[in-house]
């Protein structure tokens, strides 16, 4: 998979959002000088498919309360969910499901999908009277059942799009 460069970000943070050690992302990419990255320099992150080989995608409207499934472009589902709430708003941005932990505990409820941004997710919650509202640190929270679906559908490297 290609990781573009944003401003700002350095190796070792973005070694760190992708869970991937960065020597292994040096080994990948001879051609780059560690210390000196660039806004728009694609970096190879290995280990992860490219997200052209995969149908689905997931849109997130963090001012609509809303996740939607695509499959090659046409709409699968819509799911209700739960968003960041003030000083911990989620990120805007294009990320990628980066691993699974189903049954991660306390207030992460049944699933946990980890988002290529550090401390980031779509998870379950033990609340589901929050789903609607802008309550979490910064997550993407759906009921279990909802997140557990979306779990045995996309696999890891589906893109995920938020907006506001």
């Amino acid at each position: 998979m290609i990781h573009i460069v944003k401003p700002g970000e350095t190796l070792t943070q973005i070694s760190i959002d992708y869970r991937t050690s960065l020597q292994d992302i040096i080994h990948v990419n001879p051609s780059i000088n560690p210390n000196v990255i660039l806004p728009g320099q694609s970096i190879v992150i290995p280990g992860l498919p490219s997200p052209d080989t995969i149908p689905y995608r997931i849109d997130v409207s963090v001012d609509n309360r809303s996740l939607t499934l695509r499959k090659d472009n046409a709409i699968q589902k819509q799911y209700p969910i739960a968003v960041g709430r003030i000083l911990h708003e989620t990120p805007i941005g294009n990320f990628i499901i980066i691993n699974k932990a189903p049954n991660p505990g306390g207030p992460f409820g049944t699933m946990w999908m980890s988002l290529s941004k550090q401390h980031y997710g779509i998870h379950g919650t033990n609340d589901p009277s929050s789903i609607g509202q802008a309550v979490s640190r910064g997550c993407i929270r759906m009921y279990n059942q909802d997140v557990e679906e979306l779990a045995s559908i996309v696999p890891i490297g589906t893109p995920v799009t938020i907006q506001p």
